[in-house]
């Protein structure tokens, strides 16, 4: 016999708790919605303020003029980079420290632990930063942007604890049939932390995809990230509408401007729906039985 699903029926704290996140999607939602608009949008539908959520005058003449800037591309692929090796580094060594943090037993984890805690509310400053990276010889190279943030506080802590979640059991398993550490932390720790690592991944990634101002400092103009390349024609040091008058260029920028949002935004926007589902996977179904 098939037996029906029942559902609970909708409260008032429901009603209340659905229509709460519909208003912070649509805040989130609208301004993206408006800069897109604004990117495809003729420039007398600009000046005369049509422009609402949807395009008025269908225009890509903005978009064409950003595939054409002569360091659009460059920085976007210095982004690319930037953003997958310190992602793979971040998670690399996150991974290596988070395991041994997580054993209680190591002898003085208590003092690193402290030592973690403390650099998340206190820090050198920027200027011993910059001397530091430029003793180290390490400004103008895209070493710059990958190994000072290769560790977070924040990200560790997560991964200390889920690693600290995992049942014992499963690693004394692995010890019994012969793995060593190491091994273990291959073989066992990292197939269980999916959803961990991909919830740092992502936030690492957010990181230094947005980053611009380490790469204003520590970086050469042609190793610029896109978003440095966004911060600059948005102060308006770029060089955009050449031959146009006072209106049109003003015009044309905000078309650019927008045009430069959507283009640097959009691939994370793409990935965090593709990692959603590993938060919400299981920690080690059907890993301890009995």
């Amino acid at each position: 016999m098939n037996k029906q699903r029942k559902y609970r029926p909708l409260t008032i704290g429901d009603v209340l708790i659905n229509a709460f996140m519909v208003l912070v999607v649509l805040i989130c939602f609208v301004p993206f919605l408006y800069m897109l608009a604004l990117s495809l949008s003729s420039p007398e539908a600009i000046i005369n303020n049509k422009v609402s959520l949807f395009p008025v005058g269908l225009n890509f003449e903005a978009y064409h003029q950003i595939f054409t800037y002569p360091n659009f591309f460059k920085a976007y692929g210095n982004t690319i980079f930037y953003t997958a090796g310190g992602t793979l580094i971040s998670l690399f060594m996150s991974a290596l420290f988070a395991y041994a943090m997580s054993k209680r037993f190591l002898k003085g984890h208590k003092l690193v632990m402290m030592l973690i805690v403390f650099s998340m509310f206190f820090s050198g400053g920027l200027i011993p930063t910059y001397l530091l990276i430029s003793d180290l010889n390490l400004t103008g190279t895209p070493w710059a942007m990958l190994l000072p943030f290769a560790l977070n506080q924040f990200n560790l802590i997560i991964l200390i604890n889920f690693f600290r979640a995992i049942p014992a059991e499963i690693e004394e398993a692995a010890i019994i049939d012969g793995l060593n550490y190491f091994g273990i932390l291959q073989r066992v720790i990292l197939p269980l932390s999916t959803p961990a690592l991909a919830t740092i991944g992502l936030y690492t990634a957010v990181f230094f995809w947005n980053d611009w101002f380490n790469g204003l400092i520590y970086l050469n103009t042609q190793q610029y990230p896109v978003m440095l390349f966004l911060r600059n024609i948005v102060n308006g040091t770029a060089m955009v509408g050449d031959g146009a008058g006072a209106a049109d260029k003003s015009t044309i920028a905000m078309s650019i401007k927008s045009a430069v949002i959507i283009t640097s935004t959009l691939p994370i926007i793409i990935l965090y729906p593709l990692l959603q589902r590993f938060f919400v996977a299981g920690l080690t179904v059907g890993s301890v039985k009995g």
